[in-house]
């Protein structure tokens, strides 16, 4: 479970431990026994070459071999089967810290700038040239202030509601104080290199040959080989429906999925091959890429205009009454565009507006709440799908209101953009058998199905640890 604790403001939640449940376990077959010809639970792709779109040949294949439910026949004999149960890396959610410490930040703030917030204009101290102070004011432009407003707003359930989770998470033993021994032993991580570049891989894709659409069905990892060229790849969602975790490569980087899950990897201009599925989903999460100055300045990571997003087909993907969940920056340009634009172009109602308050493992705020720059929380915009004159599906099973204003409390992944799962917190408010679709992920989860052109990326199997094998 990955709900820790449920009170009246919202949840605490260990994501962690949602991964770590999920039951990453590969089961292998070994030789001799197996035969020299054994395939492998393996995406070849070692062949491509970034560099050039004519590595893209038709002798690459996909190959997928499901050991864990294969049943013994005569080739096997009596063939030996080890189970590797693999962990994610307990380090990643080590957020001893917080990122900005709270008391250096209101001693700079109080001594090097003065707001006035009623008549929008600040006094900050600077150096000049020579070394003397000078003065200086600056006027907040509409958007800080926007924000200033919004934050006044929200600032009391922000800091109430957490404070009474975080208290129960003292209480119960799963938050502790920050102790020099834990502080001490806080180390920097070493993160495994994006050396496949999955959206670059995905952008490349575009150029291969076309191939029918109305005749592709979902991949399946299924027990017997398979091989198909690699347009498939980019072309198909591939799903896993055992019971137990296969590893993929592509390109040399090895990548496990999770039992009980599917993904499509590409990018917003190939999301035909969900459409083709003609499957519709009750929950859909939304993780855009909102276009920020930082994201601008780095050039590291893509991101799309709001006219692009307004055109990833939500009611063509959504179930009648679907949920649809947004996660929002904390720009006021976003949340109103949200709001006021997307939602209505996609027939969603605003039902409620939840945040996301990030802590440390000690119940810190990762950035001091009153911070002028980062907050330590953000947002998700929650909306129902207008009804429609088809009968809902299961239309006999109730389900709870959707609550507004509730807090999801959690100490952060340290990797960029890897939301807390919201399948637990969400139980109350979907059917039993909801179709659950992710758009914009970077990871894989039970039940659901992922799309994005990063959508394996926290799936790599150097964020996860070997556990003792077992045979």
């Amino acid at each position: 479970m990955s709900v820790v604790h449920q009170l009246s403001p919202g949840w605490l939640l260990d994501h962690l431990s949602f991964i770590n449940n999920i039951n990453y376990q590969l089961h292998q077959h070994h030789e001799p026994c197996c035969g020299e010809n054994e395939p492998t639970s393996s995406v070849h792709f070692d062949s491509l070459q970034m560099d050039s779109l004519t590595s893209f040949g038709t002798s690459a294949t996909f190959n997928a071999f499901d050991s864990a439910t294969q049943p013994d026949n005569d080739d096997r004999g009596n063939c030996e089967i080890s189970i590797q149960k693999y962990v994610f890396r307990s380090e990643l959610f080590n957020v001893t810290k917080p990122y900005i410490i709270s008391a250096v930040h209101n001693e700079c703030q109080q001594r090097n700038e003065k707001e006035y917030p009623v008549d929008g204009v600040k006094e900050e101290n600077c150096l000049s040239i020579i070394g003397k102070k000078r003065k200086r004011c600056v006027v907040f432009n509409q958007g800080e202030l926007d924000a200033m407003e919004y934050h006044t707003k929200i600032r009391g359930l922000i800091l109430d509601g957490s404070s009474e989770l975080i208290q129960e998470g003292f209480k119960s033993g799963f938050l502790h104080p920050l102790s020099e021994k834990w502080d001490k032993c806080s180390e920097p991580v070493t993160l495994p290199l994006d050396t496949c570049n999955l959206s670059e891989l995905c952008a490349m894709a575009k150029h291969l040959p076309s191939l029918n659409e109305t005749e592709l069905q979902a991949l399946q990892l299924m027990e017997q080989d398979i091989s198909v060229t690699e347009q498939d790849l980019f072309s198909r969602v591939v799903e896993n429906n055992s019971s137990f975790t296969k590893m993929i490569t592509l390109m040399g980087q090895k990548y496990l999925v999770p039992p009980k899950s599917s993904f499509l990897l590409s990018d917003i201009s190939c999301m035909h091959p969900l459409l083709n599925c003609r499957k519709t989903y009750d929950v859909i999460v939304i993780d855009p890429p909102w276009q920020n100055k930082s994201v601008k300045r780095s050039n590291r990571y893509s991101y799309l205009s709001p006219l692009q997003i307004k055109q990833i087909p939500i009611p063509k993907l959504a179930a009648p009454n679907c949920l649809v969940i947004t996660w929002v920056t904390n720009r006021q340009k976003h949340l109103r565009f949200v709001k006021e634009e997307l939602y209505p172009s996609w027939s969603v109602d605003i039902v409620a507006e939840w945040h996301w308050v990030k802590i440390t493992n000690s119940g810190e705020f990762v950035f001091p709440l009153d911070s002028p720059h980062k907050k330590p929380y953000e947002g998700l915009i929650l909306g129902r799908v207008r009804e429609k004159t088809i009968p809902l599906r299961n239309a006999g099973i109730k389900v709870l209101p959707i609550p507004d204003h509730k807090l999801i409390v959690s100490v952060p992944c340290t990797l960029h953009s890897h939301k807390p799962p919201l399948a637990e917190v969400l139980k109350d408010y979907v059917k039993p058998d909801g179709e659950c679709l992710e758009l914009f992920a970077r990871n894989l989860q039970p039940g659901w199905t992922s799309w994005g052109n990063e959508v394996l990326k926290f799936q790599h199997l150097d964020y996860f640890v070997a556990l003792e094998s077992k045979s």
